[in-house]
């Protein structure tokens, strides 16, 4: 008996063939965006567990540079070598470019410094012997060479015109992400430099490595490299994926509950005439369910082919975010993850679960003869909204509730949660309230009819209109907080970067180099700036120094400060702090620091500054301060002001040559503001594509819901038509409607989106990061969103009515009878 019922149901599909597009369209674009963003951080989080497998013993220990912007002398690997540190091995790397513009890295390696880490193994059969031997081969990973479509023999061409290689692909595995390895000399023809990028070392007993850490010179860490670490620092970059593929999964689900409870409504004289025809209520459950089932499983299949492509179309650009911002070696090819389409699974059914619920209870539970005597289910729309709103209102005070408690990153997401979902369900309250008050007031017929009609479509249309303002204002606050990272780095650095070119020298060398700097005729200033990290009771904390001059004043970004703090840095014993450290420690301009240490207690703190690019507490010194508790030490940076930016590249020539500074060095401010705006733009993209296509979903689905509805209404069309009403106007009227709907769902919209940033910025961020910023409004980009958006939803009104216009209004009308 269930397979006739089944049937029955699912003929229902052949006349309304729009609906089936519309469930397939969002629980499918849903759970590709969610699977594509699981896979992606599974992937990701696979990177920094394996590692690299060149080395058959693991090499844990790295000893780098504090500041990732330097290197370590190669004289110091030397000297290791003669104190009996065999177990170490230099390691160097190379940013290069190919000509399309893709950032790799060149990992240059000395093999025969690796041959003492693996006894017993004959130098012949180790995999990286291979790259000391002419022709001084490249190995790459087997899905690099598949990126780029590589083979053993090819030579690499670069972005200057030079090539290296012959390229050996890697078969065993032994290499991932973006990293190619050759031997030292191959990175030397590249590159003339007398530094390395770390020294890895292996297991060595505790008082071998006591022992090397004493030795470390300034400037340098031992660190112990781990899994965890990666994944730490990397948080914030894969929760901000998440969020985002979790909310393109909430925009589908609401299009699929939309589709299936419209697909339910229409349904309901078929229900009604097999509930008089002796089919009980479990039976027809159990035909829906499995009808659900079905749709669910395909659904979720097709999701997850589209989520892979999606996973590896995006996979560059974060593995070349990672990669800048952390340094992480991410690969470029995401596979099948068993997990991630586990979790998509889950939620599909749990999420379906829910949204189809009430619609198949409301169904079943209504009679029969209400079903069969066409009495809509939508009279009942106007209660569900009323009730949407009640519990909108309980999520709204829920909200404010919890934004009232102390601050967190987890009470950040909750209050978004509890603000969203609260918005979102009283949209649909708000807009059919409007259009039912509008049918009743106004005093022109057809001006009335259109409001009516349109309060009786938020039926079909409400739920797609709530997942429409949320991807409008998810799309608002994120447009809006890429423009206020992106204003607020370009001024931060713009305001920092003061100098023109800035040097890193030796310290035994810095007093002679600023002499020799202050001689030249085009230098107009030389600022010194020293730093050193020192242990306090407050943790580790980044001593650094400052000059009294009016130009380096006008480099510090301040957020707050007593009156004439830089008056009473320099000539008392005062302090500024890095906004991250007050916000952390809840120190705020005048209380007392007390640094222990050289320092000693008794500083007052003057000031608060920005400084968004450093993870350490930092704190700000006046020079003669900083010089009378660590003279001698710590490492100097020395900033050249310069009185025409056209002799940048000449001088810098000239002060390479003439103090031999290798190129990681010596900078000049337009090659680090360029670097930093580039890693901020690729990172940022992933963020702004992913919510592009996330508004696209909101914005197919509530169109082919429209489409879907509007076919269903072919008969209340068809007796305009009979009394009258042109097509022309009829289709005037459909585009005019979803445009109503689509200007209060983004007067909606808009404001929420803005709430959003700023909540972000204000607890999340503040919370995870120890820093905030000022929101940049850009409404002229707002501006060309909505009238692209407004534009497809009048389209898209006006095309789901073009075939019933085009029919006579007899035939259509005796048709939908």
């Amino acid at each position: 008996m269930l397979w006739p019922v089944v049937k029955a149901l699912i003929g229902h599909y052949r006349r309304y063939p729009f609906q089936v597009l519309l469930v397939w369209l969002g629980l499918t674009l849903g759970v590709s965006l969610l699977v594509g963003v699981l896979a992606i951080n599974h992937h990701a989080y696979k990177s920094y567990q394996n590692g690299e497998k060149l080395f058959s013993n693991p090499l844990p220990y790295r000893i780098r540079p504090k500041q990732t912007i330097n290197k370590i002398p190669q004289g110091f690997y030397i000297e290791l070598r003669r104190a009996g540190f065999n177990q170490c091995a230099p390691f160097d790397s190379l940013p290069i470019q190919t000509p399309s513009g893709k950032s790799l890295t060149l990992i240059g390696l000395d093999p025969s410094a690796l041959v003492q880490l693996v006894k017993g193994t004959p130098v012949e059969e180790l995999d990286y012997f291979i790259l000391m031997q002419p022709p001084y081969p490249v190995l790459v990973s087997e899905d690099l060479a598949g990126h780029f479509k590589w083979k053993n023999g090819d030579t690499i061409k670069l972005s200057d015109g030079q090539r290296i290689g012959p390229i050996k692909v890697d078969s065993k595995g032994l290499l991932h992400g973006t990293r190619l390895v050759a031997d030292m000399s191959v990175l030397r023809g590249l590159e003339r430099s007398a530094t390395i990028s770390l020294i890895a070392c292996s297991d060595m007993p505790s008082s071998k490595l006591a022992n090397l850490k004493a030795n470390l010179p300034s400037g340098v860490e031992l660190v112990r490299s781990s899994a965890v670490e990666f994944e730490t620092l990397t948080r914030a970059f894969h929760v901000n994926l998440n969020a985002m593929g979790m909310l393109a999964f909430l925009v589908g689900l609401f299009i699929f509950y939309q589709a299936m409870s419209l697909s339910l409504n229409q349904r309901q004289r078929l229900v009604g005439m097999l509930r008089q025809t002796g089919v009980s209520g479990w039976q027809l459950t159990r035909a829906l369910s499995l009808e659900l089932f079905v749709l669910i499983f395909v659904c979720w299949l097709c999701g997850n082919l589209f989520g892979l492509f999606l996973a590896n179309q995006l996979i560059p650009k974060v593995s070349s975010s990672l990669a800048d911002l952390y340094g992480a070696n991410v690969g470029l090819h995401v596979s099948w993850d068993w997990k991630a389409s586990f979790d998509s699974l889950v939620l599909c059914v749990l999420g379906a679960a829910i949204a189809c619920t009430w619609p198949l209870v409301r169904l079943i539970r209504t009679q029969p003869i209400r079903l069969t005597t066409r009495l809509a289910l939508i009279r009942f729309t106007g209660k569900e909204f009323s009730l949407q709103a009640l519990v909108a209102c309980g999520l709204a005070v829920a909200a404010i509730a919890v934004y009232q408690a102390p601050h967190t990153e987890g009470s950040g997401y909750a209050i978004i949660t509890f603000m969203f979902l609260s918005t979102a369900l009283m949209t649909p309250f708000i807009i059919w309230k409007v259009f039912d008050t509008f049918s009743y007031i106004l005093p022109w017929v057809k001006v009335r009819w259109f409001f009516a009609d349109a309060a009786a479509s938020m039926s079909y249309r409400g739920v797609a209109t709530m997942a429409f303002m949320l991807a409008m204002a998810a799309n608002i606050g994120i447009e809006t907080m890429i423009s206020s990272f992106r204003d607020t780095t370009d001024k931060w650095l713009n305001q920092r970067l003061a100098a023109d070119v800035y040097v890193y020298p030796h310290n035994n060398v810095a007093s002679r180099m600023s002499v020799w700097l202050k001689a030249q005729p085009e230098v107009n200033a030389v600022w010194w700036r020293w730093e050193k990290e020192v242990q306090t009771s407050k943790g580790i904390i980044q001593v650094v120094s400052t000059g009294d001059s009016d130009s380096e004043l006008d480099s510090m970004t301040v957020k707050l400060g007593v009156p004439n703090y830089w008056y009473h840095l320099h000539h008392s014993k005062s302090v500024m702090i890095s906004e991250s450290m007050a916000l952390k420690l809840n120190i705020r301009p005048g209380d007392q620091l007390d640094l222990s240490g050289n320092l000693g207690a008794g500083w007052r703190v003057v000031g608060v500054y920005y400084d968004y690019g450093n993870p350490f507490n930092q704190i700000l010194l006046s020079q003669r301060n900083w010089l009378q508790g660590y003279s001698g030490g710590g490492s100097v940076v020395l900033g050249v002001r310069l009185d025409d930016k056209k002799d940048i590249d000449d001088f810098s020539g000239r002060l390479s040559r003439k103090f031999k500074l290798s190129s990681e060095r010596l900078f000049d401010n337009s090659h680090i503001y360029a670097h930093a705006l580039k890693t901020f733009d690729r990172t940022f993209s992933i963020a702004d594509t992913l919510g592009n296509i996330t508004l696209v979903i909101a914005v197919l689905g509530i169109s082919f819901a429209t489409m879907a509805g509007e076919t269903s209404r072919q008969q209340n069309i068809a007796l305009l038509r009979c009394l009258g009403i042109s097509g022309r106007e009829i289709l005037v009227f459909a585009g005019l409607q979803l445009l109503v709907f689509g200007i209060i769902s983004i007067l909606i919209a808009i404001p929420l989106g803005l709430v959003l940033a700023n909540l972000v910025v204000e607890i999340i961020i503040k919370n995870y990061f120890g820093w905030t910023m000022v929101l940049n409004f850009i409404p002229q980009d707002y501006l060309v969103s909505v009238v692209l958006i407004l534009i497809a939803l009048i389209f898209a009104g006006s095309l789901a009515v073009v075939r019933v216009v085009k029919l006579a209004p007899i035939k259509s009308l005796r048709d939908a009878v």
